[in-house]
């Protein structure tokens, strides 16, 4: 008997590894001869960018740098406040045992510290600490039977499934650039810092296509010839298509953006202008939430049945939530007092995270680096201070056993010094959630048959219930059904089987 099978397909995705690593990058910065020595380091940023990412067997690269700005005190007789603007490039190997090329990477490369030690007058040493959060992961697309159309006694043990199936996925490069005017009267002498940062994320889906949206907020730090400190915001949009055939606006999106590249190039003085341009990489994965029936186990009463099955790991319950931390806070800081503050860093640091039912809770720092004017001789100072981050999100429906991803950005921040020359502060952290359940299942990729059983005088048994049987359990062995078992004994609930119970059982003898 040749049977006639129904199948359908899954793509599957599935993590092989999920880890943190830390690293340092560093390097010693020559200052150009066009500069004046340095006396001291004044204050030290950087923007991380990833030039290419790579799976090898067992491992994974990254390549990049981190674009570095070094506001320094000059040796000299003004005193003047200078910069230096250098690349720390980067190669970094990780070991994943499991890793295979062809698999997908997700890495984020997060900047937790910078350091510089002056080594004498022309040379500084710069050290980056950086840490990374990668995911390898593969995907798979499995076959598996849902239903048999020509064998009218076939026993079927189904499950029910909700899974998140991957619709596809897609890259694209964007490129974010524009001409940002300065103020005519100020004739630009060097970029001292620059800060940039994507805000304002959005997508729309139509036509097997992601719209991507949002705007890269740059603010730049510059000095004039006549020895000010001026700052220059502005927001430059960021649009970009992904196609993703057969996707719809009933699909979850994960998008995620990576600065590969930075220009930040002063246009001539008359021009009163600086050109940026950042190189953009956007990634998005889509899925299908899916209620699934699948098919676990099966017997026919007078046919043998012979079925190869076996097991997949699948994603299910992936969800997000996004929810905002508002730090209010009033500060006294004596150094700055009613000084003019340019510039402040902002960066969060979570040292704890607890998942509980319906919630997850964070704890950690948030360090605040000011740079200010100052009555020295530079005429600019830095001041670090450290504020306590204890937020409970709220997120129904995980439980401690879920794996969570979380991504924090800083969507506003406000510094008003006030009359009493205390500092207001006000700042919006937005935590983005990512939950993933993970877990194996039996699917039924292939069934055959064998000859049929032999069909002698109907009869009846008495057995007696043991510790782990289920009513399918004794059908299958004695090529009864549940129903009929169910029917003669006057079983309600087939799931709830006493031990010991007596039953009779019609079946066929093989």
């Amino acid at each position: 008997m040749v049977l006639e099978t129904a199948k359908d397909t899954l793509t599957l995705n599935q993590v092989i590894s999920q880890k943190k690593d830390t690293f340092m990058v560093e390097d010693d910065c020559i200052v150009p001869d066009v500069k004046p020595d340095i006396l001291s380091v004044i204050s030290s940023s950087g923007t991380t960018c990833i030039y290419k990412k790579e799976i090898l067997d067992g491992k994974i690269r990254l390549d990049g740098c981190v674009n570095t700005y070094v506001m320094y005190l000059a040796d000299s007789e003004e005193n003047q406040v200078r910069s230096l603007n250098t690349n720390l490039e980067f190669t970094q190997i990780i070991d994943v045992p499991m890793a295979k090329v062809g698999m997908q990477l997700d890495a984020n490369i997060i900047l937790k510290g910078l350091d510089c030690k002056v080594l004498n007058g022309r040379k500084i040493h710069i050290k980056a600490i950086l840490e990374v959060e990668s995911k390898v992961s593969s995907n798979e697309t499995v076959e598996y039977v849902k239903e048999i159309s020509n064998l009218k006694d076939i026993q079927f043990l189904n499950s029910d499934f909700e899974i998140n199936s991957l619709i596809g996925s897609g890259t694209t490069k964007v490129y974010a650039k524009d001409t940002i005017m300065i103020d005519e009267a100020d004739n630009l002498v060097e970029v001292m810092k620059t800060d940039l940062k994507i805000i304002n994320k959005d997508i729309k889906i139509s036509y097997n296509k992601v719209l991507i949206k949002g705007d890269l907020l740059t603010k730049i730090i510059y000095l004039t010839d006549d020895n000010r400190i001026n700052i220059k915001e502005a927001n430059i949009p960021i649009v970009g298509f992904i196609d993703l055939p057969n996707i719809s606006e009933e699909h979850l999106c994960d998008v995620k953006y990576e600065i590969k590249n930075i220009v930040i190039k002063p246009n001539n003085v008359e021009e009163h202008s600086i050109y940026v341009e950042a190189e953009i990489e956007v990634y998005c994965e889509a899925y299908e939430n899916k209620n699934l029936k699948m098919i676990q186990d099966l017997y026919s009463p007078t046919v043998n049945l012979q079925f190869h099955q076996r097991k997949v790991r699948m994603m299910q319950k992936r969800s997000t939530k996004e929810q905002t931390y508002n730090v209010r806070e009033n500060q006294v800081i004596p150094e700055i007092s009613s000084h003019k503050i340019y510039d402040v860093e902002v960066l969060p640091i979570i040292q704890k995270q607890q998942v509980g039912a319906n919630s997850i809770n964070y704890e950690g720092d948030l360090e605040l680096n000011f740079i200010y004017s100052s009555n020295g001789n530079a005429g600019i100072d830095a001041k670090k201070i450290t504020l306590p981050i204890n937020f409970t999100m709220d997120f129904d429906g995980i439980t401690p056993d879920d794996t969570i991803n979380t991504v924090i950005e800083i969507s506003q921040q406000d510094f008003i010094i006030k009359q009493d020359e205390s500092i207001d502060i006000k700042i919006d952290l937005s935590f983005t959630a990512i939950s993933e359940q993970d877990r194996n299942i039996s699917i039924i990729d292939e069934i055959e048959t064998q000859e049929e059983k032999a069909k002698n005088a109907y009869s009846m048994i008495i057995y007696f219930a043991k510790p782990g049987d289920t009513l399918w359990k004794i059908a299958k062995k004695f090529n009864s059904t549940v129903e009929n078992i169910a029917r003669v004994n006057g079983i309600e609930d087939a799931n709830n089987l006493q031990v010991g119970k007596q039953l009779f059982i019609p079946r066929y003898h093989g």
